[in-house]
């Protein structure tokens, strides 16, 4: 599928738009100065540790234990990752360590 000039214009108009819209919806459901609703107070505490737990299962729901390397780089990568977070209580540097770890493993050691 081909698009003409005018067609991506569009596109990429309509996209703007609803980024702007997307970005801008909260505060306008939520304006400053009114307290926010308890559900999504709620919602804001309990995501995040959901959206981590979900994303964790997802990340390791492949490892064979019962073939070769067993699961060992995914595994010391998550060791790596809590023991980053343990010490430095840095979010960017415990997930990039334990991605670049991780990528280490499966590109050198455990071909």
């Amino acid at each position: 599928m081909t698009l003409t000039s005018g067609q991506a214009v569009i596109l990429i108009f309509v996209m703007a738009l609803i980024t702007l819209f997307t970005r801008a919806l909260p505060f306008f459901l939520f304006p400053q100065g009114r307290e926010t609703p308890a559900f999504v107070r709620y919602l804001g505490r309990v995501l995040p540790c959901a959206v981590m737990g979900m994303l964790i299962v997802y990340c390791l729901k492949g490892i064979s234990v019962f073939s070769a390397p067993f699961g060992a780089p995914e595994l010391i990568s998550v060791a790596a990752v809590v023991l980053l977070h343990k010490w430095k209580h840095n979010t960017l540097l415990s997930i990039g360590g334990g991605t670049l770890l991780y990528m280490f493993f499966t590109q050198f050691i455990f071909i």
